[in-house]
């Protein structure tokens, strides 16, 4: 038999410790479900943008009345649907989802895409820092959730569970989460 210092057996080193933590961490990064949220009636309040835009210029509605999002400014200055910016920094301060934006941009108005950019970041900071997709294709986003008020560009496609939030425009049904409370619930109830 071999006569060996076992004497370090089951005494961890810091060095052992960090290792352990950094591999922790790489897992929990690795297995924390990914949520996309869109942004035209889940986080932007874009109905009340152009009811306004009509209101302030009666000019606009005859232009845009059926394509409103083509409106020029129309993303830059909306308002935030309600509790929609303090539900989603709660969230990313529990560190138990990974959170990006999938959001459409409208073809025929270029200009959406910086507005939308800059949106995203007067509202969230850096939160979704190199977390965005535009994308009229939905159903090719690989996660867990997506959160959209339509099953419209393929929402309903989905490769993951759709979370329907907030009125559909389209139909005018109140989809299953109609607020942000009730949004938040669930998806605190999924990570418990």
């Amino acid at each position: 038999m071999h006569n060996r210092d076992i004497s370090r057996i089951g005494s961890p080193t810091q060095k052992d410790y960090e290792r352990t933590q950094q591999y922790t961490k790489s897992l929990h990064e690795l297995l924390k479900p990914i949520v996309y949220f869109d942004m035209d009636g889940v986080l932007v309040d874009f109905k009340g943008a152009f009811e306004e835009a009509f209101r302030r210029d009666p000019q606009l509605k005859a232009t845009y009345q059926d394509n409103p999002d083509e409106i020029p400014g129309i993303f830059r200055d909306a308002s935030p649907v309600k509790g929609a910016v303090e539900a989603v920094k709660r969230l990313h301060d529990q560190d138990a989802y990974d959170l990006y934006i999938a959001s459409t941009s409208p073809w025929d108005n270029p200009e959406a895409l910086t507005d939308k950019l800059h949106w995203i970041k007067h509202h969230f900071g850096d939160i979704f820092y190199k977390r965005v997709f535009f994308t009229h294709h939905k159903n090719l986003l690989v996660g867990d959730y997506l959160v959209d008020d339509r099953t419209e560009r393929g929402a309903d496609q989905f490769s993951g569970t759709l979370l329907p939030f907030g009125i559909n425009p389209d139909t005018g049904h109140v989809n299953k989460y109609p607020d942000w409370e009730a949004l938040e619930s669930q998806l605190n109830q999924v990570t418990m």
